[in-house]
């Protein structure tokens, strides 16, 4: 299969490396564009006020690779992968694999999980990988599960467009106990600024929020399908299907009547010229 592999950790990450080389040694056609440098927690920012610039790069990867390194955001590398740089749409887009687990509401800040939902978007389906630690640099596993991944959606092709949120424990590939369909979890952080000087004596702030705990409701007690936190603290390989479609459909419900009436009170004052 064809595939566009992007990350937000940067060109020189050992996470991309190796689930790039991984799925090249098992015969897919690799193409790779990511950002210069770390981009983590940029979302689904684009470049906007300044040139985007990507330039070819031949000794990192594996040879039979082509790979290029873009100036832009997560989101940015994907978009003009798929505008400008190859000839054809791949079959998937990937991005990882991450160094640090993203699960819960971390996934509205990732830019690993943005740059596979930008393939989502474009109407290709996508993976985002992220290995479950900071410190662990042991990625092969990750990258053994994507290949495994890829080859059973390539037998059993889907006609849902979707992103796939994996999310691997960082042990030894003989303590994962399986893989669980799970569904988005919570988590909550302490934020946590920093006040500092620089050294022309002008006040500035650094960002050091913590993980304070990870939040379990009353629903997910009751709910049939986990949640991709409480799934990941046992070990298991966690796979969420996410959509770009935020819209709230409960919302929807609750607000059905009350729209009809605020939308007949404002033409009233259309009406009387209030407005």
């Amino acid at each position: 299969m064809k595939l566009l592999i992007s990350n937000d950790d940067g060109v020189f990450a050992l996470g991309i490396r190796t689930l790039a080389n991984t799925l090249a040694a098992a015969g897919h056609e690799v193409f790779v564009i990511c950002p210069d440098r770390e981009r983590s927690a940029t979302g689904h920012g684009l470049t906007l006020h300044q040139p985007i610039r990507a330039d070819r790069i031949e000794s990192i990867f594996h040879p039979h690779i082509q790979a290029w390194v873009c100036s832009g955001t997560p989101s940015d590398c994907v978009k003009l992968a798929l505008g400008a740089l190859l000839d054809h749409p791949p079959d998937w887009v990937l991005s990882g694999i991450n160094h640090g687990s993203n699960l819960g509401t971390d996934i509205l800040y990732s830019g690993t999980v943005s740059a596979a939902m930008e393939g989502v978007m474009e109407g290709i389906p996508s993976i985002a990988l992220s290995l479950a630690s900071f410190s662990s640099q042991n990625f092969q596993p990750a990258a053994e599960f994507a290949t495994l991944l890829l080859e059973d959606f390539r037998q059993h092709r889907s006609s849902e467009l979707m992103l796939l949120n994996v999310n691997i424990p960082a042990v030894s590939g003989s303590e994962i106990k399986g893989v669980k369909l799970t569904r988005q979890g919570v988590r909550r952080y302490v934020d946590l600024f920093e006040k500092r000087i620089d050294p022309r004596g002008k006040t500035y702030y650094w960002l050091a929020g913590e993980l304070m705990e990870d939040i379990e409701t009353e629903e997910d007690r009751v709910q049939s399908v986990p949640t991709d936190v409480a799934m990941i603290r046992q070990n298991y390989i966690t796979l969420t299907p996410l959509q770009y479609n935020l819209t709230y459909q409960l919302g929807l419900e609750f607000l059905n009547q009350k729209s009809t009436h605020l939308d007949h009170r404002m033409k009233l004052k259309i009406a009387n010229q209030e407005w």
